[in-house]
């Protein structure tokens, strides 16, 4: 697993921190100004100018390092304080603090923690990192909330699917049970095959049997909040199978289920007044004999019948069957997460998950979080003239549309079939990956979304 974020952290009464100044290009001539001679002497020597990236460690009065210089280029960390994260991988091993107003920035220091991610599950051998003294008005246990839960949710991303199976996952979540006192209860072969048949049938071709994960935490009478996260450990595509490039990164499929793992981390360890309820239907998308068919029609949970247009499209269906059964119960906030379509991509990259909400409200505190917490997330409509494209002439409904377009928004069409008495329904289309390392996220899987619902739900029910 990754190194506990705690590690990254220090103390510093006697404020011997080396303090770092992160400087922008506009910044430096000023910056440099501030500086005892011998300091811009140094940066000048080395040709500081704030550029992306740039580094000086400046001269102390001891001799050793006095303070650092980091270049963020055209951007000011007052304005986007997540620019912080890139001093995890940058600096030298050492106890640091963060100067300036950034330094009492609590979104500065959650970015240098989650920008010390590394996943070393299979290096062996670690290398040392920097650590931060966290300003005095810094809400450490809140700051530590956050990052905990996206090292877990990332570890789950990054491990590969030769070591991450549905049976993995569900030891995951025993886990996180047995740490918090919540009950969990998984329903496999007969059993599943009974009650959730689409979740069979997306895993049935796979030595790792398939399974249904359903944990619950807090008192019966508390509101009611149910996660629901896709759990394909890999996806071969099926029997319409994924060209090569399109299946190596392919263990992120369970993405949906690592990121409300996290956010069922996060909300255990807060205490929120709520009844909480996380249904994972884990699976792996393999091909062999008995694997499901394109012109398949399967029987949900809900009693719809499903045509099968594509195997490639299974994480719908699987959630489905996970929906019907969080909807039995009419939940207060019913939230889905997945890595479930490329139509996403297209439309917002990998940075920018949309999501799906009929409930205004609900909305409006979703998108202004994501705004607070710098947890970016885009809220995209669940355009109701698009259901004609789901239409089958041989079932209830198609599980793909007919054509190319709108994909992520059919997505969501489709599983919003499947939920009828929830208060509040969001679906959350992400990527779980970052392709290229930004500040505060390695290459590598990501939590996304979950940092700003948190905050929701902290507002709602605490």
């Amino acid at each position: 697993m990754s190194d506990d974020p705690r590690n990254m952290l220090c103390e510093d009464p006697d404020n011997t921190a080396i303090p770092v100044s992160i400087v922008s290009e506009s910044e430096a001539a000023a910056a440099m100004d501030e500086l005892d001679q011998s300091g811009q002497a140094y940066a000048s020597s080395v040709g500081f100018t704030g550029a992306t990236g740039q580094v000086a460690y400046l001269p102390g009065s001891d001799g050793r390092v006095g303070g650092v210089l980091y270049g963020s280029g055209g951007k000011q960390v007052s304005a986007e304080p997540f620019l912080a994260g890139a001093l995890a991988r940058t600096l030298a091993p050492g106890r640091y603090r963060i100067a300036g107003p950034a330094g009492e920035n609590r979104l500065a220091a959650l970015a240098f923690l989650l920008g010390g991610y590394r996943f070393e599950n299979f290096k062996t051998q670690p290398v040392g990192r920097p650590q931060i003294a966290l300003g005095d008005v810094i809400d450490r246990d809140d700051i530590l909330r956050m990052v905990d839960a996206a090292f877990f949710a990332r570890d789950l991303i990054n491990r590969p699917a030769n070591d991450l199976g549905p049976e993995q996952i569900m030891d995951a979540m025993a886990g996180l049970a047995e740490r918090f006192g919540a009950g969990i209860e998984t329903f496999s072969g007969e059993a599943l095959q009974k009650g959730f048949p689409m979740v069979f049938a997306v895993g049935q071709a796979s030595t790792r049997p398939p399974l249904l994960i359903d944990m619950t935490w807090g008192a019966p009478s508390a509101p009611k909040v149910t996660l629901v996260g896709k759990g394909v450990v890999f996806d071969t595509g099926g029997l319409n199978i994924k060209p090569g490039g399109s299946m190596a990164l392919m263990k992120k499929d369970m993405g949906g289920a690592a990121n409300v793992i996290g956010l069922a981390q996060m909300i255990m360890s807060a205490g929120l007044n709520v009844r909480l309820r996380v249904l994972v239907p884990a699976v792996e998308n393999a091909i062999a004999g008995n694997a499901f068919r394109p012109g398949d029609i399967l029987k949900s949970r809900k009693g719809l019948s499903v045509e099968i247009g594509n195997t490639d499209a299974e994480g719908r269906l699987i959630l489905a069957d996970a929906l019907a059964l969080a909807d039995e119960e009419s939940p207060d906030v019913l939230i889905s997460m997945a890595t479930l379509t490329g139509a996403a991509r297209v439309a917002l990259g990998p940075e920018l998950p949309p999501f799906y909400c009929d409930d205004e409200d609900f909305a409006a505190a979703v998108s202004a979080a994501a705004a607070e917490e710098a947890d970016p997330l885009w809220r995209m409509p669940l355009w109701a003239p698009y259901k004609s494209m789901l239409k089958s002439t041989v079932a209830d409904i198609n599980h793909i549309s007919n054509g190319a377009f709108a994909g992520s928004i059919t997505a969501a069409l489709f599983l919003d079939r499947f939920v009828e008495k929830a208060g509040s329904f969001a679906h959350f289309d992400v990527f779980g990956w970052t392709p290229t390392a930004r500040p505060a996220s390695p290459e590598g899987g990501e939590a996304q979304g979950i940092r700003a619902l948190f905050r929701v739900l902290s507002d709602r029910f605490r």
